[in-house]
C-alpha cells in the first residue's frame, strides 16, 4: 500500500467511526473532503507537501486532517483514530447478537442519489466491510422533492448504474429498490412497471402524519395490499431524538395493519436509526404475536451508519422476534424468490 493510500484509508475511517457514533455532519464531511483532496495527489506530491509544511494550502485540509496525514503518512496509526477506535469501536447495542449474526444485508439504505451523503461505492464498500452479502439501495421517490426523490428517469439511470457496479462487485450483490412514498390514498409514488423492475420496494408514510387514526389505517393497509410492497418501512414516523427534534407516533389501528403484513406477506421493518427505533417495543410485540414476517434495517445515509444494525437486532431479541421470520437473514435466492411472489 502507498503513502498516499494509506493515508487516504485513514482519513475515510475516521470518517466511519464518526458516522457511527452520531457525530455532527460537519465533523464526519471535514475528514471525507479531505479524503477526497489527498486521493487526487500523487504520493511524490504529497509527501513534499508533508516535509514542506504546505498540506493546510489544499483545499479541506485544515489543522486536524493534517496531522492525521502526516501521522498516516509516516507509517503510524493517527492519534485520533486511536481514540476513536478505542472509545467508538465497541458494539453499538448490547443484546441481539445472535440476530445480528445471522443478518445477510441490509434492505434499507440510501446514496447521494437522493438525500443520503456519500456515492453508492462507498455504500456498497462499507457494506462488504461489515460482512453484508447483500445490500438493497432504496433511494426516495419522486414526491419527497426535499429528498431528492427520484424521478422515474433518474431511477432508470439509477437502474443501468447497479447493473454496471454489479458487474464488477467483488461478491457483495447490491439489490435494486427504491423507498416510495404511502400517498394519502394508499396509492403509490412510482409507476407499476418500475416498482415491478425492483428487487426490493419499501413502502413509508412521509407525508400527514397527523392524519385521524381511521385514515391512516386505511391508507396504510391499501399500500400493504399493493404486490409490489415488500417491507413496511418506519411504520410509526416517530422520532425519539435528533437534530430534526421529536414527533410523536402516527395513529393507526396496529391489529388491523399487522394482520394485512401478514395475510399479504409484507415485512415489518425494524428500523434501526436511533432517532427512531421504530416500531416501538409494544407494536413490536403486537407484529410478532400477528405472525409478520420482518426486516431489521438500518435507513442508512451514511457508510457508518450500515453499523447501526444492533440497535434493531438488541430490540428484536428483547421483543421475541424469530429467527426465521427476519427476512434478511435468508440467502440472497431466498430472499429475491419471496420479493418475485409479493409482485
Amino acid at each position: 500500500m502507498t503513502g498516499q493510500a494509506r493515508v487516504v484509508e485513514a482519513l475515510q475511517r475516521i470518517a466511519y467511526l464518526l458516522e457511527r457514533a452520531r457525530e455532527p455532519t460537519y465533523r464526519v464531511r471535514a475528514f471525507r473532503n479531505a479524503a477526497a483532496t489527498i486521493s487526487a495527489l500523487g504520493d511524490d506530491e504529497l509527501r513534499g507537501r508533508v516535509q514542506a509544511g504546505t498540506l493546510t494550502e489544499l483545499r479541506g485540509i485544515g489543522k486536524v486532517t493534517a496531522e492525521v496525514v502526516t501521522e498516516a503518512l509516516s507509517g503510524e496509526t493517527p492519534v485520533y483514530l486511536r481514540r476513536l477506535e478505542a472509545t467508538g469501536g465497541q458494539p453499538v447495542a448490547e443484546g441481539g447478537a445472535e440476530i445480528r449474526a445471522a443478518l445477510r444485508g441490509d434492505l434499507h439504505t440510501h446514496s447521494d442519489w437522493s438525500d443520503g451523503g456519500s456515492p453508492i461505492a462507498d455504500m456498497v464498500a462499507a457494506a462488504q466491510a461489515l460482512g453484508h452479502e447483500y445490500i438493497a439501495l432504496t433511494d426516495h421517490s419522486p414526491r419527497l422533492t426535499v429528498a431528492n426523490g427520484l424521478s422515474a428517469e433518474r431511477l432508470r439511470r439509477q437502474l443501468d448504474a447497479l447493473a454496471e457496479l454489479n458487474a464488477g462487485s467483488g461478491g457483495i450483490r447490491v439489490l435494486t429498490g427504491i423507498e416510495v412514498d404511502i400517498n394519502e390514498d394508499g396509492s403509490l409514488d412510482q409507476s407499476d412497471d418500475l416498482l415491478g423492475r425492483l428487487d426490493v420496494v419499501v413502502a413509508s408514510v412521509h407525508s400527514k402524519l397527523r392524519m385521524p387514526q381511521e385514515e391512516m389505517t386505511r391508507r396504510m393497509v391499501t399500500a400493504i395490499a399493493n404486490p409490489h410492497v415488500d417491507v413496511l418501512g418506519h411504520c410509526t414516523g416517530r422520532l425519539v431524538t435528533g437534530g430534526r427534534g421529536t414527533r410523536p407516533e402516527s395513529a393507526f389501528d396496529a391489529e388491523v395493519v399487522f394482520a394485512a403484513c401478514a395475510r399479504f406477506g409484507v415485512a415489518v421493518e425494524i428500523n434501526s436509526r436511533p432517532e427512531r427505533l421504530d416500531p416501538p417495543k409494544r407494536l413490536l410485540r403486537l407484529a410478532v404475536e400477528a405472525g409478520c414476517q420482518f426486516a431489521v434495517n438500518t435507513d442508512a445515509h451514511a457508510p457508518g451508519q450500515l453499523d447501526w444494525q444492533p440497535y434493531g437486532c438488541e430490540r428484536a431479541a428483547a421483543c421475541g422476534v424469530p429467527l426465521e421470520n427476519i427476512v434478511n437473514t435468508w440467502a440472497v435466492q431466498d430472499l429475491l424468490s419471496w420479493t418475485a411472489q409479493q409482485s
